[in-house]
């Protein structure tokens, strides 16, 4: 009973994310930075984003269920669908809060999740988002306040699957946990010692 729990939901979401799409006042970004929950909290916050969703892309299983994507055997990566008003809100302004919430220096790890479904991407939905990212990208090699290469991959977006309605908005639904998972995985330790205070 509980995958057909979850295809419904999965259907719903997607139905959702592809009106948002069609609706040319709206667009998506989409990023991997790790666990999907510490990424929607910094977007959420932005005027102009109309929603986050936590799901998985970049893999080639059909509609992969979180214990899988967490072993790393479906080649996806835990990632944040973002519906933006670009009226409001510009990409480039998604870029920046995306940059200074992910540890942009390491391949397939973020923080203490390690593994492929957890390398940070930025998966571009048009040739627009691309250039902007690989020019976000490009800037901060030459202007980043640490040492490390810059190895965040910059793809094209492809499928994206919704979580499992427990991971979204799991901040707010379990803001406990949430901040312990945050501070034992070192989060926000390793963020401050990359980015300082300009997170």
């Amino acid at each position: 009973m509980q995958w057909i729990y979850t295809f419904i939901i999965v259907m719903i979401s997607m139905s959702s994310n592809q009106a948002l799409a069609a609706d040319k006042q709206l667009e998506l970004a989409t990023f991997a930075g790790g666990c999907f929950w510490c990424m929607e909290h910094p977007f959420d916050e932005l005027p102009g984003v109309i929603s986050t969703t936590s799901g998985y892309i970049g893999g080639d299983k059909e509609q992969p269920r979180y214990q899988e994507v967490s072993a790393g055997t479906t080649g996806h990566a835990e990632a944040v669908e973002v519906a933006f008003d670009p009226a409001i809100i510009h990409y480039q302004q998604l870029l920046d809060v995306y940059w200074r919430n992910t540890d942009p220096t390491t391949p397939n790890r973020q923080f203490c999740d390690m593994g492929s479904q957890y390398r940070p991407a930025i998966f571009y939905h048009s040739s627009q988002q691309k250039t902007l990212a690989e020019k976000s990208k490009a800037a901060l090699q030459q202007h980043k306040p640490f040492t490390g290469a810059i190895v965040t991959e910059i793809v094209q977006a492809s499928t994206f699957w919704p979580a499992e309605a427990y991971h979204q908005d799991y901040y707010l639904k379990n803001p406990l946990r949430y901040k312990f998972y945050r501070y034992n995985c070192g989060r926000d330790q390793r963020l401050n010692a990359l980015w300082g205070d300009k997170k």
